[in-house]
């Protein structure tokens, strides 16, 4: 019976229409791509600026390495 309701969750799931991202989401995704493709961001402010678009409070003193992680850290609670 376990099997059947699991299944039907994931058939749910399938059929729910996705939500669309916004640009803001959609950079962010873009950044954690690039950094895990092995990329390094080469402008420290920019990558400020995402992450307050998404509403992170960030210091101009922060490390990117700590920036990047709390910008995964909020895509991964909006999944």
């Amino acid at each position: 019976m376990s099997r059947r309701i699991g299944l039907w969750h994931r058939l749910l799931a399938w059929l729910r229409p996705r939500r669309a991202h916004t640009p803001e989401h959609r950079r962010a995704l873009d950044l954690l791509a690039a950094v895990d493709a092995g990329g390094l961001p080469l402008n420290p402010a920019r990558v400020n600026h995402i992450a307050r678009q998404l509403g992170l409070e960030v210091s101009v003193h922060a490390p990117v390495e700590q920036t990047i992680a709390r910008i995964r850290a909020a895509m991964d609670r909006q999944r």
